[in-house]
């Protein structure tokens, strides 16, 4: 009985001890999904992840790498002090006019899981981007022009007066 109570506990033990921490663990990102919008054809725009170390130890980001050639990326290269913020930015050349769905993956130290990130948005020709940015302005003209108009003026409101002839004011 000795036995088997202390086979039990070093198999609970050893569990225990190599448990392994998962990204949800250590790290909480503002959003895992970026949507870039309408990007103008070869005319790339950066956009930056931020992640908040969740854990009570520093949390360094081991590696962010996109998951091709067509995305550059960087990221805080620091330990980050529990509580604290750091970034993950990338950025995606825009070389062909469509719809893109990019994703980085990033590896934290002491996790074996990787974490997937992901931007998105629409590339426009040239020609596309500048009608539609100019549709765009218009609207926003329109809008901005029935905002700015006056409300009616409030009617004043006579006082009245009572059976007696004083004012109730």
């Amino acid at each position: 009985m000795k036995k088997l109570f202390f086979s039990l506990t070093a198999l609970t033990f050893s569990a225990m001890l190599f448990a392994q921490k998962t990204v949800a663990d250590v790290a909480k990102f503002e959003t895992e999904t970026i949507n870039q919008g309408y990007l103008k054809q070869n005319e790339p725009k950066e956009v930056k992840f931020v992640v908040t170390n969740i854990s009570k130890e520093p949390l360094i980001i081991e590696q962010a790498n996109p998951t091709c050639g067509c995305t550059m990326g960087d990221y805080t290269k620091s330990p980050i002090a529990p509580g604290a913020t750091g970034f993950i930015s990338a950025k995606f050349n825009a070389a062909n006019a469509g719809h893109f769905t990019k994703n980085l993956t990033v590896k934290f130290a002491g996790v074996d899981e990787m974490k997937s990130i992901t931007i998105t948005g629409d590339v426009l020709t040239a020609e596309e981007y500048d009608k539609w940015a100019a549709e765009n302005e218009a609207k926003k003209k329109t809008e901005a022009a029935t905002m700015s108009k006056p409300a009616p003026a409030a009617k004043p409101v006579a006082a009245s007066k009572s059976k007696t002839g004083k004012n109730n004011n």
